[in-house]
């Protein structure tokens, strides 16, 4: 789930490990199959491949499957990835706003499969452009809260790589920046030798809707069906679930 809110946490505690676990691989791995495509299988001559390679690594995806996945994006197996990145807009429960970001080698299958997800859990699909105005491209980066560090401390270590904002999201800091300084902050933070992950260009909401109880389970049902499927990368949203409303959905 992304969008880096707190109904993502509550959905991660509700999820299964392992189905999470296989679905965070498959997207790393096609990251680094359209790296390859694009620039070649030499990770020093590949900028984009390098960085796929090592957030890959660095969410413990084996060897073995990034090796075979940079072969077969490189042609190297004869076999054809040909990606193609597509949104898709929809509605959900109480006014919330879903920015569907799919990666695909079939549009009708991942067309088909994200409607049919929409409309059968309470969702409806939304005309082109009547959505994503309410999203802005953003880079977000988000550090490992520590003993003893602050949220100061994490805007003194990136404000001059051009962070916007630091927020204090539960249990990380959220640096917020233009998605084309991300890779100044990557290494601002390495150099504060602080601990970071999700460092990707992500769709922001520019206004949240906040969600009572029966707004936030429905939401999560259909934020859920949508993320389930192949050929869905991330899921964005204005949504907003507040910890006491958190608090009593987990307490049922």
């Amino acid at each position: 789930m992304s969008g880096h809110s707190k109904w993502a946490t509550t959905k991660h505690k509700k999820a299964a490990i392992d189905a999470k676990r296989a679905k965070a691989f498959a997207k790393y791995i096609k990251a680094i199959e359209v790296a390859a495509r694009m620039g070649g299988a030499d990770t020093s001559a590949n900028p984009a491949l390098d960085l796929a390679v090592s957030k890959a690594k660095k969410n413990s995806v084996p060897n073995d499957n990034i090796d075979r996945a940079i072969k077969r994006g490189a042609g190297l197996t004869g076999e054809t990835i040909d990606y193609t990145e597509i949104m898709y807009e929809a509605r959900g429960p109480q006014g919330t706003a879903l920015y569907i970001e799919c990666l695909t080698d079939n549009r009708n299958r991942a067309a088909a499969d994200v409607r049919t997800a929409v409309t059968r859990n309470g969702g409806t699909m939304a005309d082109q452009g009547s959505v994503a105005f309410m999203f802005e491209r953003k880079g977000v980066a988000e550090v490992t809260k520590t003993d003893g560090l602050t949220e100061d401390d994490v805007l003194m270590a990136v404000l001059d790589a051009g962070a916007e904002e630091v927020v204090d999201d539960g249990d990380v800091f959220t640096v917020v920046s233009e998605a084309t300084d991300l890779p100044e902050i990557r290494k601002a933070l390495e150099e504060g030798e602080l601990d970071y992950n999700n460092d990707d260009p992500v769709f922001r909401p520019t206004m949240k809707v906040d969600l009572d109880a029966e707004g936030a389970k429905k939401f999560l049902k259909l934020a859920d069906a949508i993320e389930e499927l192949d050929d869905v990368q991330n899921v964005y949203s204005n949504a907003d679930i507040s910890e006491a409303v958190m608090a009593e959905l987990e307490a049922e």
